[in-house]
This record gives structure tokens, sequence and C-alpha cells, in this order.
């Protein structure tokens, strides 16, 4: 059975990839969540969150090539789409891009927990 764990973090290293572009300012992280960052600080909070996002990417897909990595790419998103999920479904009335961003985490998750599934479960070492 060909190992499927590789090219589910290789796809959820491109979701955690695509917000980074948000490191460049006011103007992409408005557009990616339909919210004015008009204050400083939240600028800099958000701008730190696009490089925090950039740095799991990053992680996600070298998990993807080295088999080591695998489980500590898998917990380590799960994690990441877990708690916004969370985190947003405790928050309510968000906004359609927001609401865009959890339909992506929650397909983000399933294809983690498919994952972690056949990473346990020693099927994906062929």
């Amino acid at each position: 059975m060909p190992d499927v764990v590789p090219p589910l973090l290789v796809m959820v290293a491109v979701i955690h990839l695509l917000p980074a572009v948000g490191v460049g300012g006011r103007a992409p992280l408005e557009r990616l969540y339909g919210t004015a960052v008009d204050e400083p600080n939240l600028l800099v909070l958000m701008r730190h969150r696009a490089v925090l996002f950039g740095l799991l990417g990053a992680f996600l897909l070298a998990a993807a090539f080295d088999r080591r990595l695998h489980l500590a790419g898998l917990v380590g998103g799960l994690a990441s789409v877990g708690s916004f999920l969370v985190l947003a479904g405790r928050t309510g009335d968000l906004n359609g891009h927001v609401r865009r961003v959890c339909l992506v985490d929650a397909v983000a998750a399933a294809c983690l927990v498919a994952g972690l599934v056949v990473h346990l479960s020693g099927r994906g070492a062929g």
C-alpha cells in the first residue's frame, strides 16, 4: 500500500503556508480575513501569526519528506487546526472569510486524522 501520509502532509503544509503572505502587512491580512487591521498592535500580532504559519507550514513540508517527522507533523498540524476550530466555534458571529478558514481547517483536520490513523496502524510504511 502506498504511503498516504506524505501527500496529506503536503496538502496541510500548503494550507498553512498560504496565510504567510500576511507577513507583507495590512493589505494582505485584510484580504485574507476580511477584517480591518487598523491598529498597529493588532498589525504586529497578525504579522507574527503569519510568520508562525510559515514556520509550521515549512515544518509540515519537511515532515512530508522525512518519515521520522511524520508523527510530529501530524500532531503539530492537528494542534494548529484543532485549536483554531475550537476557538472559532466558541466565538460565533464570524465573517465569511473566517468561516471559509474554518471550512479549510476542517478539511485539513480530517486529512491529519486520516494520516494519523494510517501512521499509527503502520499501514503507511509501504
